[in-house]
């Protein structure tokens, strides 16, 4: 008798520390996730959207020959390593071609929804372009860290001039997080499955090299 109570004991033992790690492992997901954004809702591709009307426009050609969207996460280092170059070709095409950034802020890396979330909220105050390039600048400080960053994306805000409690106001609105989830969803029924990647006339690119790429924009230029 003495050893089947043993046993039970054991079990109950058993069953609490499962219980224990169950309820920790909730409580750490929560507090990691918090200043994420909302998780995409599935998209059927039938309804994904390219290009829509709220997306960031950074060229304005008066006369438009093609459009280049670019999903992209500002903790990617692929994405910064890219940024040079989109830079140069928005010079040169800038004229003809309309470039779009769309957001794409992947899972694995813990501050890339949060930067997202920077740039909207600054978006929302006619500093889009200056977020962006602010947080490629300085993406080997803040990239891959475990920990939030809001408050140093926060110090970013105060450098370029905008209204903190507006900002602040932005990065805590539930439409502005919706705002990124969109990109996302439109993006994974597209099709995109990491960042940087590029659609050129609504056709998705597989790049080898930058003469490749400076070929098909001089092409769709014409």
């Amino acid at each position: 008798m003495s050893a089947v109570i043993s046993g039970r004991r054991v079990r109950i033992a058993i069953w609490i520390l499962l219980g224990a790690i169950v309820g920790a492992g909730v409580i750490w997901y929560a507090v990691l996730t918090a200043n994420k954004p909302a998780p995409a809702a599935p998209l059927a591709a039938t309804d994904a959207q390219l290009v829509r009307e709220n997306s960031h426009r950074v060229t304005g050609p008066a006369t438009e020959k093609a459009q280049l969207v670019e999903f992209l996460d500002f903790e990617c280092e692929s994405c910064r390593a890219a940024e040079p170059l989109v830079e140069e070709l928005k010079k040169e095409y800038g004229d003809r071609i309309t470039f779009v950034h769309r957001y794409f802020p992947l899972p694995g890396h813990r501050n890339s929804g949060t930067a997202a979330l920077a740039v909207e909220a600054a978006a929302q105050q006619g500093k889009y372009q200056e977020m962006a390039s602010k947080l490629f600048a300085t993406q080997p400080d803040w990239g891959e860290k475990r920990d939030s960053q809001a408050a140093l994306f926060r110090t970013f805000a105060q450098e370029l001039g905008l209204d903190l409690a507006q900002y602040d106001a932005a990065v805590a609105d539930q439409s502005t997080k919706d705002r990124i989830s969109q990109d996302v969803a439109d993006g994974k029924a597209l099709g995109v499955t990491g960042t940087p990647t590029f659609f050129l006339n609504g056709k998705k690119l597989t790049l080898n090299t930058e003469a490749q790429f400076r070929q098909l924009l001089d092409e769709a230029a014409r």
